[in-house]
């Protein structure tokens, strides 16, 4: 009796990329089907008003197109987010720059900014490492975003983020400018064919440093890798075992040296300037000034705002739509 080959169904990781890949289209057609019913009521309350002269519906009118608008906009968005990993869940790590407890206090609210817009997408956060300032704030934090789309639209904070403001550490009142850079790859689940030699990576054991559970700060259980050759540092406490965490570290490695060597690619090709290492003055992506007036400015797109409260309440999208649009040109 012949045996049948393995079918695409058979593999476990390719049969959950495909069930993911069609929730993802039927969320769409869900999201049109809404868009279509919506354009339809609008037309039905314009004609409504038409026919009984009632100037008291156009408040109403006008709220219901706002939000036709908005999420037509958001669904016009997510059709830019086409390049291999978008879809992907995100990693995340915050390093604060040179400053001292500023900058720790920095981060703290960079990691807020962000875990609050995750919320208002309806994404889950999972914080894989964690690092306390010496005396408030965060040093570094490490952390992943679950949600379809999550990479495709949050590659866009990649950089420097430069905060200018009168800091509360500062008894004499000064304004301070503090440097947090942002890291951001793709929670890659595939088995990436990425060559790494055993010899290249020194893996180092400490003791967890945060949040997660009875093991935190009783056993070495978190791994740091370091890939001597490139300088990539990746870490992981988050999982409950040693063994857990050295496995989402090389995962995490393998996906940031796939992604280095793409963009070395790039500048190759283009010779454009490659990934930003300093966190300091002239490399920064975005401003947000608190002082002496407030502005939050994007410096490769310009899209500006003067509400940094709603800001750092996790209102981003502004930011993240002006850049892929900005994205989009440039590529032609």
């Amino acid at each position: 009796m012949e045996m049948e080959a393995p079918g695409f169904w058979d593999d476990p990781d390719k049969s959950n990329q495909k069930m993911k890949e069609l929730k993802n289209m039927k969320d769409t057609v869900g999201v049109c089907d809404k868009l279509s019913g919506q354009y339809e009521d609008i037309l039905t309350l314009i004609e409504m008003g038409y026919e009984e002269n009632d100037e008291s519906m156009i408040p109403e009118i006008r709220g219901e197109l706002d939000d036709f608008i908005k999420e037509f906009e958001e669904l016009r968005i997510s059709t830019l987010l086409s390049e291999e990993y978008d879809k992907d869940n995100a990693i995340l790590k915050l390093n604060a720059g040179a400053g001292g407890t500023e900058s720790c206090d920095w981060c703290s609210m960079l990691y807020r900014m962000y875990t609050r817009w995750a919320e208002r997408k309806g994404f889950s956060v999972e914080v894989l490492d964690f690092l306390d300032g010496d005396e408030a704030g965060i040093k570094s934090v490490t952390f992943q975003v679950n949600g379809t789309n999550a990479y495709g639209y949050l590659k866009s904070e990649k950089g420097v983020h430069r905060l200018v403001r009168i800091s509360p550490f500062n008894a004499q009142g000064k304004r301070q400018t503090s440097f947090v850079s942002l890291d951001v790859m793709p929670d890659i689940e595939e088995d990436l064919d990425v060559e790494i030699d055993e010899k290249d990576l020194r893996i180092d054991t400490y003791r967890s440093s945060g949040a997660g559970g009875q093991h935190i700060n009783k056993t070495s259980s978190a791994v740091r890798i370091t890939h001597i050759p490139t300088g990539t540092v990746v870490q992981c406490q988050n999982e409950r075992s040693q063994f857990q965490n050295k496995d989402k570290a090389m995962q995490m490695l393998k996906a940031k040296l796939y992604l280095l060597k793409k963009e070395a690619n790039v500048e190759k090709l283009s010779d454009i300037r490659g990934e930003i290492k300093d966190i300091g003055w002239g490399n920064q992506i975005r401003s947000y000034v608190m002082q002496p007036y407030t502005m939050v400015k994007d410096h490769r797109t310009e899209v500006e705002t003067g509400n940094v409260g709603a800001v750092m309440d996790g209102d981003l999208d502004q930011f993240i739509n002006g850049y892929l649009k900005w994205q989009s040109v440039s590529r032609g």
